[in-house]
């Protein structure tokens, strides 16, 4: 339910690992490229979804939003209210990655605000430590909302560490849509072990990189972000709602 990358080695781990579906949602990519990528690696064996984790608001205060089953392209960048309505003029399912986590993510009295509009809180992050997968699962509980795991994985050996497994067939990404806003019952599951224990460590480290060099890279060394709202791309039809 949420990776960073996807390439072959990723598509044959997800496949080793018996998972059916990958939902697809890499930083600062437009949606017409990812599911571009996703289609090159969905076959008979696996399902990739193309989504998109919007970062809504400005550094200092965004807040993620995943969105899975969008027709339109939505940027960065843009307030939560403007994202959460475009989620719903497209249909998309909404839903909140890693709940409560440092000042990136919607915490519980977001979540209860906006109640109607989410259709699933994270309950587990391999990318996580332990109390912050904690404190995960009490604002799931507390929200009273339906909760969905991901491996989070932006590194390949994290692929199939969490996984959410539905009560019903998910053959293509309208199934997958539709049981996330039918609050179709699931259950998160992970591995256990040392193993599962370093390999979160590793991802959590990785967090350092992504927000030190990486984020100098893209904001001084690479220009315009492709998901910024000013991109041409977006034609100027979320100037009202862009916080830079």
């Amino acid at each position: 339910m949420h990776v960073k990358i996807l390439d072959d080695r990723v598509a044959a781990r997800a496949k080793a690992r018996g998972i059916d579906v990958l939902v697809y949602a890499p930083h600062f990519t437009r949606l017409p490229d990812i599911r571009a990528r996703a289609s090159e690696y969905t076959d008979d064996e696996l399902l990739v979804v193309p989504a998109r984790e919007v970062f809504t608001g400005s550094w200092r205060e965004r807040r993620h939003v995943l969105a899975v089953g969008l027709t339109d392209p939505i940027p960065d960048f843009i307030t939560l209210d403007a994202a959460l309505a475009e989620c719903d003029r497209q249909d998309a399912a909404v839903l909140v990655p890693h709940p409560d986590l440092l000042n990136v993510s919607l915490g519980l009295e977001d979540v209860r605000r906006y109640r109607d509009r989410v259709d699933g809180v994270e309950r587990y992050n391999a990318k996580c430590l332990p109390w912050q997968n904690a404190a995960m699962g009490r604002v799931a509980r507390e929200a009273g909302v339906p909760v969905f795991g991901s491996s989070y994985a932006h590194l390949r050996r994290t692929v199939g560490e969490v996984w959410t497994t539905f009560r019903t067939r998910l053959d293509d990404e309208t199934d997958l849509v539709s049981a996330l806003r039918d609050e179709v019952p699931r259950t998160v599951m992970r591995r256990s072990g040392v193993g599962h224990r370093v390999r979160g460590a590793v991802e959590f480290s990785h967090l350092g990189y992504e927000n030190s060099w990486q984020k100098i890279d893209r904001l001084l060394l690479s220009g315009m972000e492709p998901t910024h709202p000013d991109h041409i791309a977006y034609r100027g039809r979320f100037d009202d709602v862009s916080v830079y």
